[in-house]
C-alpha cells in the first residue's frame, strides 16, 4: 500500500481503533493516556501518534478543524485498516442543563455544512454508531463524570454562530439556532456530522464524546456559566471506551 496522500502514512500502522481530536496540539497529550505511545507522522493538520490499550494498537490522529479535513481523515485512514472512530473535541452548550466542564455524547448531528450533502441528501440522518456510543456512556458512568446523550449541532462557521447579527444571512442562522434550542439539541460543535456521514457510508463505526467549554444561552440568560478548557475528562471517557470495546470483541 502506498502512504496516503493527505495524513502520510501507509496500513503498517496495525491500529483498527483511532481517536480523533482536531486540534493537532492535543494528540501528544492524549497519547500520553496509552501504554507505550509513540510519535508516528505528521502532515499537514494530520499529526498522528500510536499506543496500545489492552494490548491493542490504537491511533491518535488530528483531523483539523471542521467538515473538509475530517472526511479526509476518514477516507484515507478507512484505507489502511482502521474501522473504529471515536472523536474528542469541544463544544458549546446550547441547552440549558448542559455546563462547562459536562461532557456531551453526541448520538446524533444536525447536518448544518456542507460536506456531507457532497455524500448523501441532508434528508439522510448523521448518527452515532450504537455500540460505541453505550461505551462512551458506560466509560463516562464509569469516571463518574457528570455527561448528557443527545443530538448536537455540526456547523461550518464559528463567527457565523457566535456573530450572527453582522452576517447577511444572520436571521436565517438566529431563527435555526432558536428552533434547535427548542427541540432539545444539547451543545454545536463543528466535526460530528462528517464523522457519521463518512463512517457510514464507509462501512466503519464512528462515535464522539465533547468537553463543554461553556454555555452561551446560560450567558445569555444571566445564569451561572462556568468555563472549563480540560479536555482530560473526555480523553479519559475515549479510552475507557475504546477498552471497553476491546474487551467485548
Amino acid at each position: 500500500m502506498e502512504k496516503q496522500y493527505h495524513i502520510g502514512f501507509d496500513g503498517s500502522h496495525g491500529a483498527s481503533y483511532a481517536i480523533l481530536p482536531g486540534d493537532p496540539g492535543r494528540v501528544e497529550k492524549i497519547a500520553s493516556y496509552l501504554d507505550n505511545p509513540r510519535f508516528h507522522c505528521q502532515n499537514r493538520e494530520y499529526t498522528t501518534w500510536l499506543g496500545e490499550v489492552s494490548g491493542k494498537t490504537v491511533m491518535v490522529m488530528s483531523t483539523g478543524m471542521g467538515g473538509p479535513s475530517t472526511a479526509i481523515a476518514l477516507e484515507e485512514l478507512f484505507v489502511t485498516g482502521v474501522k473504529n472512530f471515536i472523536r474528542v473535541g469541544t463544544c458549546g452548550g446550547m441547552a440549558l442543563p448542559v455546563i462547562g466542564g459536562d461532557l456531551v455524547i453526541a448520538t446524533a448531528a444536525i447536518r448544518m455544512e456542507g460536506t456531507t450533502k457532497e455524500y448523501v441528501p441532508v434528508e439522510f440522518p448523521a448518527v452515532a454508531n450504537l455500540d460505541i456510543t453505550n461505551a462512551l456512556v458506560e466509560a463516562s458512568k464509569n469516571l463518574n463524570a457528570r455527561w448528557h446523550a443527545g443530538v448536537v449541532q455540526c456547523k461550518d462557521s464559528f463567527y457565523g454562530q457566535h456573530s450572527p447579527d453582522r452576517m447577511p444571512s444572520g436571521r436565517e442562522l438566529t431563527d435555526k439556532w432558536q428552533a434547535w434550542i427548542k427541540a432539545g439539541c444539547l451543545a454545536s460543535e463543528m466535526e460530528s456530522a462528517a464523522l457519521y456521514i463518512v463512517s457510514q457510508i464507509l462501512g466503519a463505526r464512528a462515535g464522539c464524546v465533547l468537553n463543554v467549554v461553556w454555555n452561551q444561552e446560560r450567558g445569555r440568560i444571566g445564569l451561572d456559566n462556568p468555563e472549563s478548557h480540560d479536555t482530560s475528562l473526555a480523553i479519559k471517557a475515549a479510552i475507557e471506551a475504546v477498552r471497553i470495546l476491546i474487551g467485548s470483541s
